[in-house]
C-alpha cells in the first residue's frame, strides 16, 4: 500500500508556521526570512514533501515556465546557447520548456499554439524561420516574446542578436588584409536574418576595397548542402583563394570536402573563415578562424528583457545588437 504524499499542512504543523508561510518558502521571489525558510525546508525534507508546481501555477496564474523554440540542434551553437539560457532561467526561478520546429513558418505557428496550451509565461524563439504574424499571435495571447539570435522586420518586435553585419564586415577586412582577392561566399538559408546581415556586411567590407565575391553558393545551414557548395565552388581549375562560410557548422563541412575530397590544403591553397566560434572551431583538426558570437551576453540580455516584459507588460519593445569578435586561427593564411 502506497503512502500518500505529505501535504503543506503537515509541513506547516511540523515547522510551527502557517500554510501561507510554507507557500512563500516554495514560491520563487516571495519574501520570507532565512530563519523561517530553513525551518520549513527542514520540515519538508523530514516529511519528503514536494511542492506541486502545476497546482501553484493554477492558483497564481504563473507557470514559471518559458517556451523555447528551436529549429534544429545540428549546429553546435544551439546546444550551447540552450544550456546557457536554461541555466540563466533556473537562476531566476524559471524553467525552459523546449519545443522543436521544422524550418517552416507553418510548423512554427503550430508549435507556438501548442506551447501556449502549456500556459508558459513567455517565449524565446531561436529558430531560423518566423511567420510574419508570429509576434502578434503571442502578443494577442498576452505572452511576451523575444527573438534570440534572430530579428524580423516590423514593429513591436523584441530581438537580441550579435552584430551580424559588422561581423561579416570584419571577415572581409581580414581576408583582404591577408592578401586574398578571389573570395567566395557560402550562404546559409536565404530567409534567415543572420544570413542576410552577415552577407550584407561581408559585401560591404569587400566593396570598400573595390571587390565583390568571386563566386557564391548556398549551403542552407545544412551539412550536405554545404559539402555540395564546396564541390561547386572549388571543383574546377579557376578556384577561389578564400571562402567565407556563413556559420561554423557549414564551414566544417566545407573544410572536409576541400581537404579530403579535393586534396587541397587549408590555408595554403584556400583560406576558410566561419561564424559563431562553436567549441569545435578551436579543435586542432579544424583550427577555424571565425567570428565569435557573444553567446553569454546575448543569452543574459534575452532573459533580462523577457522577464522584464513578464513583470511589466508595458516594457517597450527593443532590438539589441551585441558586438562579436573575429578569432584568428590557422585556417586563415597569408597570400
Amino acid at each position: 500500500m502506497s503512502i500518500p504524499p505529505a501535504t503543506s499542512r503537515e509541513v506547516a504543523d511540523l515547522a510551527g508556521v502557517s500554510r501561507s508561510a510554507v507557500s512563500r518558502v516554495f514560491t520563487p521571489g516571495a519574501s520570507v526570512s532565512p530563519k523561517m525558510a530553513e525551518r520549513v525546508r527542514k520540515a519538508a525534507d523530514t516529511l519528503g514533501y514536494r511542492p506541486n508546481a502545476l497546482a501553484r501555477s493554477l492558483i497564481t496564474g504563473n507557470s514559471r515556465m518559458i517556451g523555447l523554440v528551436v529549429a534544429y540542434l545540428d549546429n553546435f551553437f544551439y546546444p550551447e546557447a540552450i544550456q546557457i539560457l536554461s541555466r540563466l532561467l533556473q537562476d531566476r526561478g524559471y524553467h525552459a520548456l523546449m519545443f522543436m520546429a521544422s524550418n517552416s513558418a507553418d510548423s512554427i505557428d503550430g508549435v507556438v499554439k501548442e506551447i501556449l496550451g502549456y500556459q508558459v509565461d513567455g517565449l524565446i524563439l531561436a529558430s531560423v524561420s518566423m511567420s510574419s504574424d508570429l509576434a502578434a499571435q503571442c502578443r494577442d495571447a498576452g505572452k511576451p516574446v523575444v527573438l534570440f539570435n534572430r530579428t524580423q522586420p516590423g514593429p513591436n518586435i523584441t530581438s537580441v542578436t550579435s552584430n551580424n553585419f559588422e561581423g561579416g564586415k570584419q571577415v572581409a577586412q581580414a581576408l583582404i588584409e591577408t592578401g586574398h582577392r578571389r573570395i567566395a561566399y557560402v550562404a546559409g538559408w536565404e530567409g534567415a536574418s543572420t544570413q542576410q546581415d552577415r552577407e550584407a556586411g561581408f559585401r560591404a567590407g569587400l566593396a570598400q576595397a573595390g571587390l565583390e565575391p568571386c563566386a557564391r553558393a548556398v549551403g542552407n545551414f545544412e551539412t550536405e548542402a554545404a559539402r555540395q557548395a564546396a564541390r561547386d565552388l572549388f571543383g574546377g581549375p579557376d578556384r577561389p583563394d578564400a571562402v567565407f562560410v556563413a556559420n561554423d557548422h557549414m564551414a566544417f563541412a566545407v573544410m572536409d570536402v576541400l581537404r579530403f575530397e579535393l586534396g587541397l590544403k587549408v590555408p595554403r591553397d584556400v583560406s576558410v573563415v566561419g561564424f559563431d566560434d562553436v567549441p569545435m572551431a578551436s579543435w586542432p583538426s579544424y583550427d577555424l578562424t571565425t567570428v565569435r558570437q557573444p553567446t553569454n551576453r546575448i543569452s543574459a540580455q534575452t532573459v533580462d528583457i523577457l522577464l522584464a516584459q513578464i513583470k511589466d507588460p508595458s516594457t517597450p519593445q527593443s532590438r539589441m545588437e551585441l558586438e562579436g569578435q573575429l578569432i584568428h586561427r590557422g585556417s586563415l593564411g597569408q597570400r
